[in-house]
């Protein structure tokens, strides 16, 4: 079963930046798309970014311009890079990859742990 562990969440105060990183393990599966979605208290799941295996990227309007998504193929990890944070990004971070179990054979989604990120005014 393919496994994601997420890194780089913490606090910081507006104007900063935090790095979050997502690995995925496992064996015989590959990856179609890896996301990142967020959920502030009291607020529905939504999608930050997502990259496709073809570099497809997508972002939520809210933050275009300050996150960058990126992949590395290579080592199945999925980066968000989030400069000028606002206390409005607040929230708890969660990973999200779509794969093809190779071993099973069926497309799955799997979702991390979730990182929390918490930027003080």
């Amino acid at each position: 079963q393919v496994q994601l562990v997420e890194s780089g969440g913490g606090l910081v105060q507006a104007g900063g930046s935090l790095r979050l990183s997502c690995a995925a393990s496992g064996s015989l599966f590959s990856i179609d798309a890896m996301a990142w979605y967020r959920q502030a208290p009291g607020k529905q799941r939504e999608l930050v970014a997502r990259v496709t295996s073809s570099s497809n990227i997508k972002y939520a309007d809210s933050v275009k311009g300050r996150f960058t998504i990126s992949m590395d193929n290579a080592k199945d990890t999925v980066y968000l890079q989030m400069d000028s944070l606002k206390p409005e990004d607040t929230a708890v971070y969660y990973c999200n990859a779509e794969i093809y179990n190779w071993q099973d054979h069926k497309a799955e989604t799997q979702w991390g742990q979730g990182t929390q990120v918490t930027v003080s005014s």
